[in-house]
């Protein structure tokens, strides 16, 4: 094997196999890519290409996470067979949703 041939399959050997993920309600797309070492879960999302796909998407301002964990995507370094899952803002308080219904059944209960 050349000089050339063992450099490109080592470089190779050191990328490593991540997906970027995100989902609307009607669809879905994973992106598989290999990234250097080091990457992080922004970078990763860049490379993707996945605003091709969902121009809508900020990724500067996007949360992320990976497997369901939330991470600050400009710091978490990626490793190998990591999923980089871009959320989508919510659309209502979960909070304010649950006080609502609180003081709804509340007040059901009190006119009966």
């Amino acid at each position: 094997m050349s000089d050339d041939a063992s450099t490109l399959s080592s470089t190779a050997a050191q990328r490593l196999a991540v997906e970027v993920a995100y989902a609307t309600v009607e669809r879905q797309k994973i992106i598989a890519l290999d990234v250097e070492p080091g990457c992080t879960a922004l970078a990763a999302a860049e490379q993707s290409g996945i605003t091709e796909h969902f121009p809508e998407i900020d990724l500067a301002e996007a949360k992320m996470g990976v497997f369901g964990k939330a991470v600050k995507a400009e710091e978490y370094q990626l490793k190998a067979a990591d999923r980089v899952e871009i959320y989508r803002p919510l659309l209502a308080d979960p909070k304010a949703l649950r006080k609502a219904r609180a003081e709804k059944a509340k007040a059901a209960r009190e006119s009966s």
